[in-house]
């Protein structure tokens, strides 16, 4: 149908594929540094003078390159006009849980997640593969992502080896590792919260890499710290070098500024250190040391004499380290009895008595011990436990994610979004299900993996396991299933129910038409290609998948509630709506939505209807365009 003048001009597009990160990038510089911009374009010479002395222009200064980083960039910038679809009879709870576990290649994956969750996410952990030579190396086709995990996952017929690891004999190895990782962490850092951190787990082989990655992504401002994590009990006696005992958790936060570690839980062992020698009413307690690592010159109001009570002697700190506290503080601390002078009353120099009441938790260390967060042998074992059919060779310990978890979520009843996309077989998921349910938080887990095929002779393949997707969702509800059983005595108080449920959903070719061209270029073949798009909806589209493509591609999200608004009967209209973002539309679907209809929306200007291009004539649109924010399909 014919559209012109005004009401054209009311009709408005629905997103067929994801944003231009590009185009969002620019138009934030240009709302920074508008002057910069001349004809629509960036004038660098007029920038590089607006930051003056902040532009490095030396020809030797620092930078990270390898080949293949212009190629990478370039598949970050690169839209998606893929989907994801619903899969309800893989799930658990549909309808009611926030948990997601999604199958598809991550990248295309964090595109569409891009919009509903920019700046929401609390924590992201993911143990990449480590690039051994021998692990799977995501093959990024720059040309068509889509393409090639339909290739891979047989939804289209391929040629060649797609599904191959990263041998040392290439002569891109890290290069090839670098490149798909870099768009990936890229994405990651746009979820996270401004009080949001990501760990990742790496060995030798590509941690130096890794972190000057990061540094670049992340700024090398927000890099908090590089964890050790001893993940063997028993060492490799065959090495021909040194035992590999440790990987590593590179933790950096989106603005380390504003994020802290929380502090952990004092262990029984710990608290074994407070004791209460001299009865003290107040309880347990430890002394500290007095002094400090400043000079007399440094903090000369800190250089003065303390009188033991007891013998009478008058005690002076090292002038190169000083008392702690000032003559003022330390006479508070006499008169609260705070003050420690040895088991005998006659030490040389005294001591601060700490309460165990008056503490907080303990600060995090850079070496995390089997003992405290597991090691590979409990991952293992913990895995075979659940899924003794196998299907995943380097699964993580609970209790490592738990850790990540203890350090950057709480108990609290607000949503705390943790986000996995290289999955594997879901142990941050049992780790999320785990914690929410010992101290009742409100944590909700994204899980994101690709279907990677398992070994055709495999247990797990013998046993209906198609690949590792179908593994981390089979974990997840036995997981489930097992907390079911026990006893919930400590959840009998809590005001949220536990969310025992994760939808999944399923990376898919978009439901919208792709404009392929004509090969002959004749007006002919452009008038029949044009008929074709009339309706730009793909032959055979289900309802419920168009729905979720458009709230995934408008911004609302996975986490909605579609109900059918049962006061309009001359259409069938579906409210979508999610109440974590508070954002929502009504959509039809049918193809003519009637002049009644129209009429009776009760909608406002900020409200959104969205509908089929051919369901509108030119009034309707324009009517509808009076009412409301209207975008047609």
């Amino acid at each position: 149908m014919k559209k012109t003048g005004k009401a054209a001009a009311s009709r408005v597009s629905v997103l067929t594929e994801t944003p231009n990160i590009l185009e969002k990038r620019i138009e934030s510089l240009r709302q920074t540094f508008p002057e910069t911009f001349a004809e629509g374009k960036v004038d660098f010479e007029r920038l590089r003078a607006m930051l003056g002395d902040t532009v490095d222009t030396r020809p030797e200064r620092f930078t990270f390159a390898w080949a293949g980083k212009r190629s990478a960039i370039q598949i970050l910038q690169m839209p998606t006009r893929a989907t994801l679809i619903p899969a309800k009879h893989e799930s658990l709870d549909f309808d009611s849980t926030r948990n997601l576990f999604i199958e598809g290649d991550n990248l295309e994956v964090l595109k569409l997640l891009y919009k509903s969750y920019f700046g929401r996410v609390k924590m992201i952990y993911i143990d990449p593969p480590y690039n051994t030579g021998k692990d799977f190396v995501y093959p990024d086709n720059y040309a068509d992502p889509l393409d090639t995990y339909l290739k891979i996952t047989g939804q289209r017929d391929a040629e060649g080896n797609l599904l191959t690891s990263n041998p040392e004999i290439s002569g891109r190895y890290h290069s090839a590792w670098l490149s798909m990782m870099f768009p990936r962490l890229f994405l990651a850092r746009q979820l996270l919260s401004d009080d949001g951190v990501i760990f990742v787990t790496i060995d030798d082989a590509e941690v130096a890499n890794l972190r000057q990655l990061m540094n670049e992504v992340f700024g090398e401002e927000n890099f908090v710290t590089s964890v050790a994590w001893q993940k063997k009990v028993s060492p490799a006696n065959d090495a021909q070098w040194f035992s590999d005992d440790h990987d590593y958790v590179l933790v950096y936060a989106k603005s380390k500024q504003i994020w802290r570690p929380r502090r952990l839980k004092r262990t029984e062992q710990q608290k074994k250190y407070y004791k209460n020698p001299d009865d003290d009413s107040r309880g347990p307690w430890n002394s500290a040391t007095y002094t400090c690592n400043k000079s007399k010159d440094e903090r000369p109001n800190l250089y003065y004499p303390i009188t033991n009570p007891n013998t009478g002697r008058r005690i002076w700190p090292r002038e190169t380290a000083v008392w702690k506290y000032s003559k003022e503080e330390h006479a508070k601390h006499e008169q609260q009895n705070l003050i420690y002078w040895g088991k005998d009353g006659k030490a040389s120099m005294p001591r601060l008595k700490i309460f165990l009441t008056k503490i907080g938790g303990v600060v995090p260390r850079s070496v995390w011990a089997y003992s405290e967060v597991g090691h590979t042998q409990e991952a293992t074992g913990e895995f075979q436990e659940i899924m003794p059919e196998g299907g995943f060779d380097t699964p993580k310990p609970v209790r490592l994610v738990r850790r990540m978890l203890e350090l950057s979520t709480n108990a609290g009843s607000e949503p705390q979004i943790v986000v996995d996309f290289f999955a594997g077989s879901c142990t941050t998921a049992e780790a999320v299900l785990e914690m929410n349910r010992e101290d009742g938080g409100n944590r909700q887990f994204v899980m994101v993996q690709l279907p990677e095929p398992l070994e055709p002779d495999s247990r797990a393949a013998r046993a209906g396991f198609k690949n590792l997707a179908d593994v981390g969702k089979e974990r997840i509800r036995r997981v489930i299933a097992r907390l079911k059983k026990e006893k919930k005595s400590h959840l009998e108080v809590a005001k949220r129910a536990e969310d025992l449920g994760f939808r999944v959903f399923k990376l898919a070719e978009s439901n919208y038409k792709t404009w392929k061209g004509v090969e002959d270029k004749t007006p002919e073949a452009y008038a029949a290609e044009m008929e074709a798009h009339v309706d730009p909806l793909v032959d055979g589209w289900k309802k419920e998948n168009v729905i979720y493509e458009v709230a995934i591609k408008e911004g609302i999200g996975l986490t909605i509630k579609i109900e059918r608004e049962k006061k309009y009967q001359d259409n069938e209209i579906w409210r979508v709506a999610n109440p974590e973002n508070e954002q929502s539309l009504l959509i039809s679907l049918d193809d003519k939505i009637k002049t009644s209809t129209i009429r009776n929306l009760e909608l406002g200007k900020d409200d959104m209807f969205v509908c089929r291009d051919i369901a509108l004539d030119d009034t309707g649109a324009a009517n509808l365009a009076l009412q409301c924010n209207v975008k047609t399909i």
